[in-house]
């Protein structure tokens, strides 16, 4: 398999985890939020972020090339942004529902399994040897972004289901960084 090829899997990944984040596509508005509604948009908002951020670091090894310092430098990058992924996922709290405390344990769980995936790519990028342990590390990071995009979306899922009152979900279509989100996973 050429490194171009290998590249262009890890990108797929990538757009996997994008797409995972999608929600609804209703494009009602409101004057003022609520505190869930901002909620909302703050889970919204870091998610677009840090899928941007793994986009963007893919598209920079793919424009220059696959070694072991180019791989160890994304990952770099990619563990810098996943911190600050995780960190604001855990900064937001709870949503102002009747089901905020499990909702935030949902969003905490996510961050801890986004912080292991990390490290099982930096683990299996620093345990990399010459270009045939890049070529072997390649696979593992693709399953790991591809685990991180099932995350995201299980998540999204087990909030929507928790929803009983339907608060999240119009806090979801109310923020402006879930629609953006939405239109950009598709």
């Amino acid at each position: 398999m050429s490194m171009r090829v290998l590249v262009a899997t890890v990108v797929a990944a990538v757009a996997v985890v994008a797409a995972g984040c999608g929600g609804s596509n209703d494009s009602s508005s409101s004057s003022s939020a609520t505190p869930t509604d901002q909620w909302a948009d703050g889970l919204c908002s870091s998610i677009t972020t840090w899928t941007s951020s793994l986009t963007s670091i893919v598209s920079s090894l793919k424009s220059g090339g696959l070694s072991k310092d180019s791989l160890t430098s994304a990952v770099d990058d990619a563990k810098t942004a996943t911190d600050t992924f995780t960190s604001s996922l855990k900064d937001l709290g709870k949503p102002d529902t009747g089901a905020g405390q499990q909702a935030k344990d949902s969003v905490d769980q996510l961050s801890t399994e986004i912080d292991a995936d990390m490290k099982k790519i930096e683990d299996t990028v620093s345990n990399a040897s010459g270009a045939a342990g890049i070529l072997a590390a390649v696979p593992v990071i693709t399953s790991t972004l591809q685990s991180a995009g099932t995350q995201v979306k299980s998540t999204i899922s087990s909030l929507q289901a928790l929803d009983a009152k339907g608060e999240l979900e119009s806090a979801f279509k109310q923020s402006s960084s879930c629609k953006t989100l939405t239109s950009s996973s598709g």
